[in-house]
């Protein structure tokens, strides 16, 4: 496993999704050891210098959560905070119920935690229409999606770091339930040049990740979906209460993860805040790196000051 870390202090170990790297963590890297904290971020499984198996079953959650165990044995940390975005929302919500003795707290970025008995809320409108042609669907058939993806890794990845356009709100609502748009196809995306909106990210991150996804290409980043969606169905590894102090941080125009998700996770999670930043897309981090590090640096040293 590749990991990359700065600061002393309180241990940070930040989480990235898909199509991502320890790089979407670049910015909390400056403003996370500037406040007095140790930040820690590796490639996951899959992704990057890290080790990509070919085994789509090693993908699953409680291995990925067994990875992060790992990682703190090798730095010899008992305890760490857990901040994870996208995919790696997954994992650091599931790791105080699969190892609550190595967990100080957790900071979910636009995913929410899975659980509780509580029906989950009804959504505000309907968005997104899932139909087979609904992103997660086309990325379940082994190597139907590394072929878009990989044909033109620039041209993909600009697909994907977008903001605007379909990780707006008030944009999507403009068409009807029937709108290809609805089924978020992001594989018909890439490959008709069909989609707006402007890049989330800066061209020079754009050039890394190009750089980097030119080698290693997109299977293992993929096999999370395939080890965790459909029979084999591990998303919602552990289960009960999360009893550690947890925040979770939403982007007002994430279309697939709407913050109103969050509200189940208040019947298991006692000590638990919310936040929503306003006028940011699906990559929050990245995206809206002051407010991002303004509401969890407060947080931090609210809950942990002294930890």
């Amino acid at each position: 496993m590749a990991v990359y870390e700065r600061g002393e202090g309180l241990p940070v170990v930040f989480v990235h999704g898909f199509p991502e790297l320890a790089f979407s963590w670049r910015n909390q890297f400056r403003s996370f050891p500037a406040a007095g904290f140790r930040a820690i971020a590796p490639d996951m499984r899959g992704y990057g210098l890290t080790d990509h198996p070919s085994d789509v079953d090693g993908y699953a959650i409680p291995n990925i959560c067994a990875d992060l165990v790992g990682l703190l044995d090798a730095f010899e940390i008992e305890r760490a905070l857990f901040c994870g975005h996208d995919w790696g929302g997954v994992p650091v919500w599931t790791m105080p119920r699969l190892y609550p003795d190595r967990v100080l707290g957790v900071i979910g970025v636009n995913t929410p935690a899975f659980g509780g008995s509580q029906p989950a809320a009804p959504p505000d409108d309907p968005l997104i229409i899932r139909t087979e042609n609904y992103y997660i669907t086309t990325f379940l058939e082994p190597g139907r999606a590394e072929a878009v993806f990989e044909r033109d890794v620039r041209h993909s990845l600009e697909m994907v770091f977008r903001k605007g356009w379909y990780w707006d709100v008030e944009n999507m609502r403009r068409y009807p339930a029937d709108s290809a748009e609805k089924t978020m196809d992001w594989l018909r995306m890439i490959e008709e040049d069909d989609y707006e909106g402007t890049l989330a990210i800066p061209d020079d991150v754009l050039d890394y990740w190009v750089e980097t996804f030119e080698i290693t290409g997109f299977a293992g980043g993929l096999s999370w979906y395939r080890a965790n969606f459909g029979e084999r169905g591990t998303l919602s590894a552990g289960s009960g209460d999360i009893e550690v102090p947890c925040l979770y941080v939403g982007a007002e125009n994430d279309t697939i993860l709407r913050p109103s998700s969050s509200e189940r996770m208040l019947s298991f999670i006692p000590d638990l805040e919310r936040h929503v930043i306003a006028d940011c897309g699906h990559w929050t981090q990245q995206e809206k790196p002051e407010a991002f590090d303004r509401v969890t640096l407060k947080w931090i040293q609210r809950k942990f000051r002294g930890a």
